[in-house]
């Protein structure tokens, strides 16, 4: 008897070619479908140029998940997750943005829907293995890298304990992007020129001011020079902003190229500073808290990613507790509290933690959270 794959059908070509690839392998493979947002609410989707107004997305995303499973001949199943992924998901992305930070909501998904819920009800389906479509794969029982190093989402797996990448496979681990539209396209599959998903996991693309308008206040408040304290206009609220960012400042008349570097949470103040290369994006060491391993490695050099699609760093690590590590690097730009330092040995994605506290010289940086 075959075993049986429970396989995460999003809509996207990335589940849909992963999907074949295990029945190929001659896995029993069923497909199952999260509803985790409920498209009705809030519903600013509508006149995006984007989207194709008739449908909300998400109800289009089922629609062509099922027309891929019908394609393919495997059953599609359907779940709502809407509770678990506001308690869980969105509330956690709120509470974020509210002091300040910038949260990446994508991980969290994983680590509480993704692979919490879904594997729970893959297990009641009756599977032996569930599988997803991120590019990543397993090796001899660690999380590593994928072959396409471009798209790549261990970044994404970092808070993944061991006992929810046991039964976990990657078809989408040893192939690259590119093959997975000509996998489609040679089966005809609706996915296969579909763009890919974008936005807030599940919640998908909108219009971001917009949307969060409906749960947190909007405060505007001084952007500030932090060199000259010159004021130099106004934020339409901090949580909009992360360290780092150029475009969207609306500074009017200001030609000068000014970048977000820090914020003041109490004073509602954004603090900006000329060039990209100025001194106040620059660290050499943060504290991260929230710490998951996914294996037995407990190094004190690696390397670390601090945003997705960013190069690796060497780093070295100080165990200060089971709650806290101390990350120290040689100058980098724009490490943000609320992001994830995901770390590395070679190939290996061993976990990682969440940004708490940004410092230079053995100091917090006073002008970030």
């Amino acid at each position: 008897m075959n075993k049986k794959v429970v396989i995460g059908m999003s809509g996207g070509v990335d589940s849909s070619v992963a999907a074949i690839i295990l029945k190929n392998q001659g896995y029993d493979v069923e497909g199952l479908f999260m509803r985790n947002w409920d498209s009705t609410v809030n519903n600013d989707y509508l006149g995006n140029p984007n989207l194709n107004n008739n449908i909300c997305p998400q109800e289009q995303d089922y629609n062509d998940a099922k027309a891929v499973c019908e394609k393919i001949g495997i059953p599609l199943h359907r779940i709502d997750f809407v509770k678990e992924y506001w308690d869980y998901v969105f509330t956690y992305f709120l509470d974020e943005l509210e002091k300040g930070r910038t949260p990446n909501p994508d991980i969290m998904c994983n680590k509480y829907i993704k692979f919490d819920c879904f594997i729970k009800e893959a297990k009641r389906l009756g599977a032996d293995y569930i599988a997803t479509g991120h590019y990543a794969k397993m090796v001899n029982g660690y999380l590593c890298r994928s072959k396409d190093t471009n798209k790549d989402q261990t970044y994404f797996l970092s808070q993944l304990n061991q006992e929810q990448l046991k039964d976990v496979l990657f078809p989408l681990g040893d192939i690259e992007k590119d093959e997975v539209r000509q996998i489609a396209k040679e089966y005809g599959l609706i996915t296969a020129t579909k763009k890919d998903s974008t936005g807030i996991c599940f919640i998908g693309e909108r219009n971001f001011k917009e949307f969060l308008k409906n749960y947190l206040p909007n405060q505007k408040g001084k952007i500030i020079n932090i060199e000259t304290n010159e004021v130099v206009g106004e934020h339409i609220g901090l949580m909009y902003y992360t360290i780092g960012q150029r475009r969207g400042l609306d500074i009017g008349g200001n030609s000068e190229r000014l970048f977000v570097v820090g914020k003041n949470l109490k004073d509602n103040i954004l603090y900006v500073a000329l060039g990209e290369d100025n001194k106040y994006l620059y660290s050499d060491s943060c504290i991260i808290d929230g710490i998951n391993f996914n294996c037995e490695l407990r190094p004190t050099k690696c390397t670390a990613k601090f945003r997705y699609r960013a190069k690796d760093y060497p780093v070295s690590l100080e165990y200060l507790n089971n709650d806290e590590i101390l990350v120290r690097y040689d100058n980098i730009k724009s490490v943000t509290p609320g992001q994830a330092c995901v770390l590395y040995v070679d190939e290996k994605c061993i976990g990682g933690g969440i940004i708490k506290e940004v410092r230079k010289n053995d100091e917090k940086l006073w002008y970030l959270l």
